[in-house]
């Protein structure tokens, strides 16, 4: 298949030369094959014009009348070809004005400016990458533009951790519109007025593509009229949507679209990319390179990473549905699925379905989870939700990368939200933001009893039933309990009648406040995770950064965070920044509940060293990029998956 590929577009000595340019990118050729669909963009040809005078090259997919065109104001378009001739690029060279004579000397790119700014991000150089690639992230969230948990907070940072590192980085992820003042998150977004059809769900559909350049990241949107609704990415009040294979099928074919088609910052970022897929909604991806793109001859030298958030979500439909996804019909066991006996509804249920992730699994050139501990326990019985066989056959390429945070959001020295700044060095306005809490919740103002925080979805994952069980002999104890979340009707009622039969000692606030979570983080002693699995967690970081100790279930990656404490070693002076308990069970919760309260009460030195260590703990951005930069590495010396 002949192709234009345009690997470095348009070198200009000076943009300021031309009055007015228009760009237009041809895609790589589609083939005859029905998979593919002959319109990418309405655009198709590489045009520039200048004044009123036009120098059009029709491409034509690889073929050009002549190797230099020339307008009458002295710029020539010259081609650029590889060693067989073929075409695989455009330059323009200015002629002299008084001697003639062309300057070929090289020009500086148009991504210099862009790279500038990636270098000086927060006003300082970054430590650069040994190798550097195209990275497109996929994604059904990404903050601050959608947040549901920990996937928007890592589609939302770690593509500009890794942009400052000297990475070029897309984000592709859909434009949700609520129909609500929510909206304004896009208002710095620009219709790239590009148009592509994509096939699948039995038609060719239209979706169009949004950009916005920010912190060194194309964030890119696809937009669709079954992104326009309110609610959340996944769903509403009355449960998840309906169509959610559809819109997310559309999410992934778009995606893979977006590299060839959309020339931002004035080039392509071309086949030669690095697709990390987020979880089953983007777990097309993987599946689509190998079984409709590299068997053509595209992307074959692009390489996927899966990033497995949480397992529990697998993408599971009926087994008919896998004609809407746009693949060839012999690729259908790659995503085959069948329920176990005990699973199904009827006698007559065959138990035969499509799973998303297991495709994604089987096809991902390289399988990443949010901590080491995670990517163990998915490869066990218990936490591998019946993929646990497919994935130890993949542990060669299977790792764990503990989650950063954004610590300029959670810096106990600058944050907005809280009553008083502190940092590891002078804690003393800790104590004045416990106290603002207390009086905030319209707690007794006891600076010296210890204030134990909940932050979080109140559902089973979240061990909130062990909460429930204990508080009563919890409460029998000098200490005060404040929580902040929503969820199951059952908790959220569960909250209220705690905070009216112990008034003195419990608040719950049913909801969620970003603001009111800085000042639990801040204003708390002890924040407790009890949850049953976690693949990475960020409360607990958020909590050590604020030097408020947390006391957790030892799993994922809480175990991998978090370190129980131990005074008898480092001389006496300690080691460790929390509590780690197991089993899952009220009686070894309220136990490390117990040992943390005596520290705290009577060895106020030990506790002080607690949450030192915690706050001085590196959870940063740029630490976990260093991390995923190695997993690039390794991805790209293998081969890439073909069936």
């Amino acid at each position: 298949m002949e192709s234009l590929h345009v690997p470095k577009v348009l070198s200009f000595l000076s943009f300021s030369n031309l009055t007015h340019t228009h760009l237009s990118f041809p895609p790589t050729t589609y083939l005859s094959s029905p998979s593919f669909w002959k319109e990418r963009c309405k655009d198709s040809s590489l045009k520039i014009v200048r004044s009123g005078i036009g120098v059009h090259v029709d491409s034509n997919y690889g073929s050009v009348s002549t190797d230099a065109v020339k307008d009458e104001k002295g710029l020539i378009l010259d081609t650029e070809r590889d060693d067989s001739g073929s075409v695989i690029g455009f330059n323009l060279i200015l002629e002299s004005v008084s001697g003639g004579s062309k300057i070929n000397e090289p020009c500086q790119d148009v991504s210099t400016d862009r790279m500038e700014e990636i270098e000086n991000i927060n006003g300082k150089e970054k430590e650069k990458a040994r190798s550097k690639h195209n990275i497109v992230f996929v994604t059904a969230e990404a903050a601050p533009y959608s947040k549901t948990g920990g996937l928007g907070d890592v589609c939302g940072s770690l593509p500009i951790a890794l942009a400052s590192r000297g990475h070029r980085v897309m984000v592709v992820s859909p434009r949700y519109l609520h129909g609500s003042p929510g909206d304004n998150i896009f208002a710095n977004v620009s219709d790239l007025q590009c148009r592509i059809k994509v096939p699948c769900f039995g038609d060719a559909q239209e979706v169009c593509f949004y950009h916005e350049y920010r912190k060194g990241v194309d964030w890119v949107f696809v937009d669709h009229p079954s992104y326009h609704r309110p609610g959340n990415p996944y769903g509403n009040g009355h449960g998840a949507f309906g169509d959610n294979q559809f819109r997310f099928t559309l999410l992934s074919h778009a995606a893979c679209e977006a590299p060839l088609v959309l020339p931002l910052g004035g080039y392509t970022y071309g086949e030669k990319c690095l697709f990390l897929a987020n979880d089953w909604h983007a777990g097309l991806v993987p599946i689509l390179l190998a079984a409709k793109y590299r068997l053509h001859g595209v992307y074959k030298e692009a390489r996927s990473v899966l990033l497995i958030h949480n397992l529990a979500h697998q993408g599971v439909e009926p087994a008919a549905s896998y004609e809407n996804f746009g693949l060839p019909s012999e690729w259908y066991g790659a995503l085959e699925w069948v329920f176990p006996t005990w699973a199904r509804t009827h006698a007559l249920d065959t138990g035969l379905a499509v799973n998303v992730l297991k495709g994604a699994i089987v096809t991902a050139d390289r399988i990443l989870t949010v901590s080491q501990g995670y990517a163990w326990e998915i490869t066990t019985v218990e936490g591998g939700y019946g993929l646990h066989e497919l994935l130890s056959s993949r542990k060669p390429v299977l790792n764990g990368i503990t989650n950063g945070i954004d610590i300029f959001d959670w810096d106990p020295s600058l944050d907005k939200h809280i009553a008083s700044p502190y940092t590891a060095d002078d804690l003393s306005g800790k104590m004045q933001c416990k106290i603002a809490l207390q009086k905030e919740l319209g707690l007794p103002i006891r600076p010296d009893c210890p204030l134990i925080g909940f932050i979080g979805r109140l559902d089973y994952q979240k061990g909130i039933d062990l909460i429930r069980w204990a508080i009563p002999e919890l409460m029998q104890n000098d200490v005060q309990f404040v929580m902040l979340g929503s969820g199951d009707l059952l908790y959220e009622d569960w909250m209220r009648s705690a905070e009216s039969t112990y008034r003195d000692k419990f608040r719950g606030w049913v909801g969620f406040n970003v603001p009111i979570s800085h000042r639990i983080t801040a204003g708390c002693d002890i924040l407790l995770m009890p949850s049953r699995f976690e693949p990475c967690g960020l409360n607990q970081l958020y909590a050590m950064r604020y030097g408020t100790v947390p006391i957790v279930h030892g799993t994922g990656g809480l175990r991998d965070t978090v370190q129980t404490f131990n005074p008898y070693v480092q001389g006496g002076t300690g080691e460790g920044t929390g509590w780690l308990f197991s089993p899952l069970s009220k009686e070894s919760m309220i136990a490390a509940l117990r040992t943390a309260i005596m520290t705290y009460r009577d060895h106020k030195s030990s506790w002080e060293g607690i949450m030192k260590r915690g706050m001085t703990r590196d959870s940063t951005w740029e630490a976990a990029a260093k991390k995923y930069e190695q997993v690039f590495d390794w991805v790209f010396v293998d081969p890439p998956y073909i069936r």
